[in-house]
């Protein structure tokens, strides 16, 4: 039986050294049944056989073993030497590999990107807002000049920034829609740097073109487009399964802010613009997506021929009613 000095003794040691006597001995009751003290000047320590031979010291040796043997009781690898040099040519090896590095996949998503924010781009005269010549729509949303998009005038759209956001998402959102063919790792790595630029460059605007210099506004304003966002994707992935009616009522509420005043006609071209883009990225190879995708995208005005076509199914409807198509 040990007596209570070397039962205490055990107690304090840290966990990096108490963990290997655990180990070997279940019961707490064995921890101190191999060590035991006598009484005498000398200190001699007994080990039994059932400890490990790195710690089982000689009967010859009557004293304390010294620092340097019990080193073996220290659980802590070496420090192994890192060579620098080697680590950052891995690296720059890893992100020049077959599969596509993040410095692609943002210079890729970069040009994406900047293909649907083109589509309804538009710029703001400091002079004009200086001399509170600017003007706004009824919720005071500021009107600027279009710089060449063909949706504001196909479409009859303002060149505000709630336009420019939402014609931008609903072009994203066919590229994210064609993301989800590609692997699950790369899916996520492309949808997150195209939304990362879609948000840089909307605080930008807010900033140089709107003059929010509040960074405050600008981050509130921020979730909100976020939250906008999120609840786009839900809606037209709702309207992409269910039909063409669904879809073009999350197109009314978005992006023609569910007026009542829209015209039909203009939201049925959406719908079928919407349709025959994700057919051409459907039809496009992955290793050319990138390339490609932002001329994949169908003239919105050659969607209106195609509304105004007369389809089958409602021929015998319209001559019931006595409509001439």
């Amino acid at each position: 039986m040990a007596c209570r000095s070397c039962s205490a003794g055990l107690g304090r040691l840290p966990k990096r050294i108490a963990v290997p006597f655990r180990q070997n001995y279940p019961n707490s009751n064995s921890l101190a049944s191999p060590l035991l003290c006598a009484a005498t000047t000398t200190t001699t320590i007994i080990m039994t056989s059932s400890f490990p031979s790195a710690l089982r010291y000689g009967a010859r040796s009557s004293n304390i073993p010294s620092r340097a043997s019990r080193r073996a009781l220290h659980t802590t690898p070496p420090r192994q030497k890192v060579d620098l040099k080697q680590m950052l040519m891995g690296r720059v090896a890893q992100s020049l590999a077959t599969g596509k590095s993040s410095y692609y996949i943002f210079n890729a998503t970069e040009k994406l990107y900047k293909a649907c924010a083109a589509q309804a781009d538009y710029a703001i005269d400091p002079a004009a807002r200086k001399a509170g010549k600017l003007q706004t729509t009824a919720d005071g949303e500021e009107i600027g000049v279009s710089k060449g998009g063909r949706w504001h005038d196909d479409l009859a759209l303002l060149p505000t920034f709630s336009t420019w956001a939402h014609v931008t998402m609903l072009h994203m959102y066919l590229l994210v829609v064609r993301f989800r063919c590609l692997e699950p790792a790369a899916q996520q790595a492309w949808q997150a740097q195209l939304v990362d630029h879609f948000f840089v460059q909307a605080e930008v605007k807010m900033e140089d073109v709107h003059d929010l210099t509040s960074r405050m506004i600008r981050q509130r304003y921020l979730k909100d487009l976020f939250v906008q966002w999120r609840g786009l994707i839900l809606a037209y992935d709702e309207g992409i399964i269910k039909g063409d009616a669904v879809l073009a009522s999350a197109v009314w509420r978005n992006l023609f802010k569910a007026r009542e005043d829209v015209d039909v006609r203009a939201l049925a071209a959406v719908v079928a613009w919407m349709r025959a883009g994700l057919m051409e990225l459907g039809d496009m190879p992955d290793e050319v997506m990138e390339l490609q995708a932002a001329s994949a995208f169908p003239a919105l005005r050659d969607m209106f021929k195609v509304v105004d076509l007369p389809t089958t199914s409602l021929k015998a409807p319209f001559e019931q009613a006595g409509i001439q198509p």
